[in-house]
């Protein structure tokens, strides 16, 4: 049995028999540069980092483009930390789930220091903004969701939290913007060094997210007295301080007891999964699919380690967009979506089972092809069709990813406006094209609208992913029943006006109704949706 915390340098052929691929460095040196002169922090410890942004230090450190390992932030969950980087030696099993059924695994060492960075935490506290004060530090990475930006409630008012933080100052703030505005008036008043902060959150334009939320903060400062005048212009001035934007793409569901039992049968002894009191899933090893994509907008004024050795693509903010919109809107998250809405009627519990049957399969293929690709602009970096390509045949099919409809759905109400508004919107504005033709995007649509139900395709209720608008969704369909008349306008209006979930009232473009044609055939009896999506692929599809 080999272990994690073992002796990699010393050792390597006992961790050579469990096939486990190993750094070309010492993790002793690049872990006292760290300490030394830190170049790279990471907020957020999560499996996102601990299979993407970790393998990618571990390149640049493999091929002597990094000598200083990663600064780790968690800032949410203690017992990350604890239990799993430092009970590790900050060390990683990166497990790629290949779609050949094979798994490839690495031990990734390129953590120097990891901290719970909270206030409540002061050894941590100190010790990041010890490391923010170094003028070394040339980067700030982020995968904390995007909640972890979130400043405002629903109403968009500043939450109480917010209110504390702007009112308190900078010593001891309880938001998580409000801790990175500490670390950065920490960094000012030492030497006004300059860093670039570099969201790689999955939302659109997140970088320009980060530094809202970042203002917000000093602005209130400021204003309160709180902090020097100047701290407002360090940010502002992009000679010192930015804000890139990025966008990221990588798989990383939560580790699977699958692959947990086929690493325990390979030799690997520290196997377990983790399950935190802050319901964190996590364990020594991370499980990924083996394809991946991260793009960023290249304005570091402090200098940077030469990330596209590792892969990473480096353009300028608008070739970043593009990528995104490429990705958001049109090439894979509506696809995605289509996927979980379906599955989770269908009693799909496996988004590679979904694409295994050819109704579903053609179904996405003509979204893809057929009705988002002709109006998605090409950003050139990354050829859209050869990303559909690779989704559809080679990263949605792949079995080794545990990743599930339920999970997908999540949140769908927020997710619409940009994964078919805006190809909608995109048909509307050009003059070439009409909505008219559009059919795939108003049978998913459709397909949303009979989820809410709560009732499968056999007529069983199910629970829906949460959605901070499905309780009063539900209550527009919850009388509708199978196989009984119903008036569909009646009950579909209401939600098919609302342009705030699909960027516009689907009846003033000549939407709505065809909407409601695709949901009254799916509930006309049982088995209706998949006979709905059988004959809509027949009939109006180029791919069968």
């Amino acid at each position: 049995m080999v272990k994690l915390t073992d002796d990699y340098l010393n050792q390597a052929n006992e961790f050579t028999k469990s096939k486990i691929k190993l750094p070309k460095y010492d993790q002793t040196a690049i872990t006292k540069k760290a300490q030394e002169e830190p170049v790279w922090v990471h907020f957020g410890g999560g499996n996102l980092f601990r299979c993407f942004h970790s393998g990618i230090a571990q390149q640049l450190l493999n091929n002597n483009h990094m000598t200083s390992g990663i600064v780790v932030a968690e800032t949410y969950d203690e017992q990350v930390i604890d239990e799993i980087y430092q009970a590790y030696d900050n060390r990683i099993l990166s497990v790629t789930m290949k779609s050949d059924g094979s798994f490839e695994k690495e031990l990734v060492a390129s953590v120097g220091a990891s901290v719970y960075f909270n206030h409540e935490n002061e050894t941590g506290w100190k010790y990041l903004t010890n490391v923010f004060e170094n003028p070394t530090l040339q980067l700030a990475t982020f995968s904390i969701t995007e909640k972890g930006y979130s400043l405002t409630d629903i109403q968009g008012d500043l939450t109480p939290a917010a209110q504390a933080d702007i009112k308190n100052g900078p010593e001891a703030p309880v938001t998580n913007m409000g801790a990175v505005a500490h670390l950065l008036y920490a960094r000012y008043l030492r030497n006004q060094a300059p860093i670039a902060m570099v969201s790689t959150d999955n939302f659109s334009q997140n970088g320009e997210r980060l530094k809202k939320a970042i203002l917000t903060i000093a602005q209130g400062w400021k204003d309160n007295r709180l902090v020097e005048s100047g701290f407002l212009d360090y940010l502002q001035d992009r000679q010192k301080v930015t804000f890139p934007w990025s966008m990221i793409d990588r798989i990383t569901p939560n580790p699977a007891e699958t692959v947990a039992e086929k690493l325990k049968a390979d030799g690997f002894e520290d196997y377990q999964i983790v399950h935190t009191r802050k319901h964190t899933n996590i364990a020594p090893f991370g499980n990924t699919e083996e394809v991946h994509y991260l793009v960023i907008e290249d304005d570091f004024p402090n200098g940077r380690p030469p990330l596209e050795e590792a892969g990473v693509l480096m353009t300028d903010r608008q070739t970043v967009n593009d990528a995104d919109q490429m990705k958001v809107t049109a090439c894979l998250n509506p696809l995605h979506t289509a996927l979980a809405i379906f599955g989770c009627l269908l009693g799909y519990k496996s988004i590679a089972e979904e694409v295994a049957n050819p109704d579903l399969l053609a179904l996405i293929k003509n979204l893809g092809y057929q009705e988002d690709l002709p109006v998605v602009k090409d950003p050139k970096i990354i050829n859209p069709k050869d990303f559909i390509d690779q989704l559809i045949n080679k990263r949605l099919p792949n079995k080794n990813i545990p990743d599930t409809p339920q999970r997908i759905a999540s949140d769908t109400s927020q997710k619409i406006p940009i994964r078919y508004g805006v190809t909608i919107q995109s048909y509307l504005d050009d003059s070439q094209r009409s909505v008219d033709d559009l059919e795939f995007i108003p049978l998913i649509l459709a397909g949303w609208c009979r989820y809410l139900m709560g009732v499968d395709d056999q007529g069983e209720t199910f629970t829906p992913s949460p959605d901070p608008m499905l309780e009063q969704l539900q209550d527009r369909v919850a009388d509708i029943k199978l196989g009984k008349n119903t008036d569909v306008h009646q009950h579909l209006q209401p939600i098919l006006n609302n342009s705030e979930i699909f960027g516009n009232d689907l009846y003033a473009i000549n939407l709505g109704n065809k909407v409601e044609q695709y949901f009254a055939q799916m509930i006309t009896d049982k088995n209706a949706v998949k006979q709905t999506i059988k004959n809509t692929v027949a009939t109006k599809g180029c791919y069968k």
